[in-house]
């Protein structure tokens, strides 16, 4: 059996501002797929053009979504051996970021009636760009101290914002441009993160090649990784208790992502522009909600910023399932993309801040694996109870997942900071 050669011991090099930023780029590069295409132009131009408005339209969307989910948590803990084995988690990063780019511009070539083949577009699009969030992840360990983790999270949340406003812009220009441009928004969003990432390139890769153990293999140590996470987390109670509550409010805000703009048009009757112009207030707002909850995070704890963040998740859920007026949801999509930013950079820094030193990449495929779980679980079930008791119902569901995700967080021991 090949093995791969071991590096000679050397102290990492110091992190440098412009690797922070260039691992910051990768978030403000895939926010453009996640806003664009999943959650903002194509879920409605799915809904509307490709699947005809048909009435099982929303569970088809959110079970394609699903289908992704599975299929990266099948293929992450391999990948995630062999970039740790080989130190190589920069090239499997940029590899997922050309692989969506790719299929997010086909997409292009998707109109009435390609169902089949949009769904399958979106599928390898969104699981590709799902494992790309696990290697993104897993160097903020390498480039973060206990005392900075918070903020380096915050940033590259706020990055990904930005990123979002910026291809939000872009989009609205592509569509009041003329008639039929929507497909065009494709094209351009996997060109944007084509290009948006290359800053990532200056990232640094610090983890230590290593040789295969004789009767070892990649997919003996995937296994491995799902045997030792069942030996293992039990014995780090609080990273395994923050999972489960990550998993249940993660089931929430996968939903949220999937359907907000869906429910905006479906429900509310509101244009395209207009949802546009819905989520680029958003993006501000999560701007602020990933960068300020950062501090909050470094001065009173991670605790506090998780209870904040998912008291306001209530509260949009709450609000939106009694909500009849554009207006309403206006001031709804203000107070959800404060939250949004903060739930997740407070989460991402959690994990960062609870990982032993030398395994995160370990620790962040575990994250992967429960966040991708609840992605599973989210759309699918979002997808098919809007389909059969409709958007409110739905909207309550997805609520209690959040206050159970409440709870748990709630009763959390950890303090203010790792130590």
């Amino acid at each position: 059996m090949s093995s791969v050669s071991t590096v000679s011991p050397f102290d990492p090099p110091p992190v440098r501002k412009r690797e922070i930023f260039g691992w910051c780029c990768f978030d403000f590069a895939n926010s453009a797929f996640t806003t664009v295409i999943i959650t903002v132009v194509y879920a409605v131009y799915f809904m509307r053009v490709v699947a005809g408005n048909d009435p099982r339209g929303p569970g088809w969307w959110g079970t394609a979504l699903a289908v992704s989910q599975v299929v990266v948590i099948l293929l992450a803990p391999l990948l995630g051996a062999v970039a740790d084995v080989t130190a190589r988690k920069k090239t499997f990063l940029m590899g997922s970021a050309v692989v969506c780019s790719i299929a997010t511009a086909a997409l292009y070539f998707t109109g009435a009636g390609d169902v089949w083949l949009a769904l399958a577009l979106v599928i390898v699009a969104n699981m590709t760009f799902s494992l790309g969030e696990n290697f993104c992840a897993a160097f903020l360990p390498e480039i973060s101290t206990a005392e900075n983790v918070g903020r380096i999270s915050g940033f590259g949340w706020a990055f990904g914002y930005l990123g979002g406003l910026v291809s939000l812009v872009l989009a609205l220009v592509i569509l009041q441009s003329g008639e039929g441009r929507a497909p065009w928004t494709f094209v351009m969003t996997g060109a944007f993160f084509l290009l948006a990432c290359l800053p990532t390139l200056l990232l640094r890769e610090r983890a230590r090649r290593r040789s295969l153990a004789k009767g070892e293999s990649y997919v003996s140590l995937a296994w491995g990784q799902i045997r030792e996470m069942r030996r293992d987390l039990p014995q780090h109670r609080t990273l395994a208790r923050f999972f489960l509550a990550m998993t249940l409010y993660m089931v929430g805000l996968t939903a949220v992502i999937a359907f907000a703009s869906v429910f905006a048009t479906q429900t509310l009757h509101m244009t395209q522009s207009e949802v546009i112009v819905l989520f680029i207030v958003l993006q501000v707002a999560g701007v602020a909600g990933a960068y300020g909850f950062g501090l909050l995070q470094d001065r009173l704890g991670a605790k506090v910023s998780l209870v904040l963040s998912l008291a306001l998740w209530l509260i949009v859920c709450g609000w939106a399932a009694v909500c009849h007026t554009k207006g309403e949801f206006y001031a709804i999509g203000v107070i959800a993309g404060a939250a949004m930013g903060s739930l997740q950079s407070s989460g991402r820094a959690v994990v960062s801040g609870l990982t032993p030193p030398g395994r995160g990449g370990e620790f962040f495929g575990y994250w992967g694996f429960f966040g991708k779980l609840a992605g599973v679980f989210g759309p699918f079930m979002f997808g098919w109870v809007t389909t059969g008791f409709g958007f409110q119902a739905a909207i309550v569901v997805t609520g209690l997942f959040f206050a159970s995700g409440l709870a748990v967080v709630a009763a959390l021991p950890f303090g203010a900071r790792r130590r």
